[in-house]
């Protein structure tokens, strides 16, 4: 009987560490055997302990490979010729992509079987692999990263006094029962490699010049924070009068802002690597992510508080920690909070985006203010009747923090628009003249 090498079959004279290769090439591909004390020319060597042989294959395949293959893994000691040779019999697995711990789930560390030979698989053959393995759902897949660190998940669990250790992280969906990061893992980790981007216009459209830009990275849950954070900076405060009677309100009602801003985070598709893009223009906010309405949904549906959630592990987690307050509740709560206004939020849908757009109640179309005309800043149009004006000044129009003022004044001293003057308690600033 002679044996020759195919894509089910390779032979291996002694026990080499390449033997895990194999094996993972195995049961990533469509199985095959590997005989043990047999030559690459089909030459029947034999194997003289045959007993340290089978340990030593058991440990490989118990302690370097991940996902646990065992169960597709067989070994027999059989007599070729009266001699002794290690039969190694692979299954396909039912949890690809298999790979080496050592190397992670990455091209180094996973390999497949072509032809006569077992070489390292690509990125997108691996991907493939988690997808028939995991199914189509983007975050409950295994991370091809695994390398991920949980700084701002970790602080903002301990603050909610809410537990995070080992064991949540399975039951979370953070990890799977072999201990493996998943997708929802990554995008919450420091480590996540989307990013959502905030644009400021200083007019009614993208042709207007850039205000500001800022780009938020890390950890979905920094990102939506710091994002939150911006937004409330240029949610300006607006007064009008009726008869005697003032009446105060923001641009944009606060709540709108939150449920749209949780919208874009947890609603999105990231199986698309662009970023979440956040226009703000002087007469609306514009918020748009990836993937369209989840099927069988339309926007009606979604006004009447009908609502699947794309990702659900995550909205699950933001529940937890009283992000969200209950499921399919955020896009009725946004057109709740414009009633009473002249002004309605739109809804928009392609296949693979979606876009919430919320009108500036404050906003009038003949921006009748000169001194707001020339400066388009929000905090300048605020304090347009001041020849100059303190931080107080501005914590009081713009309805901001100690820190959020001091952020806003530094960002138009920095570009020009307004000249500090004085110096501690007098410290006070004007519109600059130039």
């Amino acid at each position: 009987m002679k044996f020759k090498e195919s894509s089910t079959l390779e032979l291996k004279q002694i026990i080499v560490p390449d033997i895990k290769k194999e094996i993972i090439a195995f049961a990533n591909s469509n199985g095959g055997t590997i005989y043990v004390g047999i030559a690459d020319n089909g030459d029947i060597i034999g194997l003289e302990d045959t007993d340290q042989a089978m340990l030593q294959v058991t440990s490989m395949v118990h302690d370097a490979i991940k996902p646990d293959v065992t169960m597709f893994v067989d070994l027999d000691i059989i007599e070729l010729e009266q001699k002794s040779v290690l039969k190694i019999t692979v299954q396909k697995g039912t949890h690809a992509p298999y790979y080496l711990q050592s190397k992670g789930i990455r091209p180094e560390g996973v390999f497949i079987r072509h032809g006569a030979a077992s070489i390292p698989a690509s990125t997108d053959t691996i991907r493939a692999m988690i997808i028939s393995s995991d199914g189509e759902s983007y975050e409950t897949r295994r991370s091809l990263r695994q390398e991920l660190t949980f700084t701002s998940m970790k602080k903002l669990f301990a603050q909610k006094k809410t537990k995070l250790e080992e064991q949540q992280f399975m039951t979370l969906g953070l990890k799977t029962r072999d201990g493996i990061f998943t997708n929802l893992a990554l995008l919450l980790s420091e480590e996540c490699p989307h990013e959502l981007k905030i644009a400021v216009f200083a007019g009614t459209s993208k042709t207007s010049p850039f205000q500001n830009r800022r780009e938020f990275s890390g950890s979905l849950l920094t990102q939506m924070n710091e994002a939150y954070a911006m937004l409330e900076q240029y949610n300006q405060l607006g007064a009008s009068f009726n008869g005697l009677m003032r009446s105060d309100q923001r641009d944009y009602p606060e709540t709108a802002l939150r449920e749209a801003l949780l919208n874009c985070v947890v609603h999105r598709e990231y199986s698309y690597s662009g970023s979440t893009l956040i226009n703000i223009f002087q007469d609306r906010i514009e918020f748009v992510s990836f993937g369209g309405l989840v099927q069988g949904l339309n926007l009606e549906d979604l006004k009447l508080g009908v609502s699947e959630c794309r990702n659900e592990k995550m909205a699950a987690i933001f529940y937890r920690l009283k992000l969200i307050e209950a499921y399919g509740t955020g896009i009725p709560k946004i057109y709740e909070s414009y009633q009473g206004s002249r002004l309605e939020p739109k809804l928009e849908a392609s296949d693979h985006a979606f876009r919430i757009t919320l009108p500036n109640r404050n906003f009038k179309t003949d921006q009748s203010s000169p001194f707001a005309q020339a400066n388009n800043h929000p905090l300048i149009a605020a304090l347009s009747d001041k020849e100059t004006f303190t931080r107080q000044d501005v914590q009081d129009a713009m309805g901001v923090s100690r820190s959020q003022a001091n952020n806003l004044i530094k960002e138009l001293v920095d570009s020009g628009k307004l000249v500090a003057m004085g110096a501690g308690k007098n410290r006070h600033y004007a519109q600059s003249k130039s």
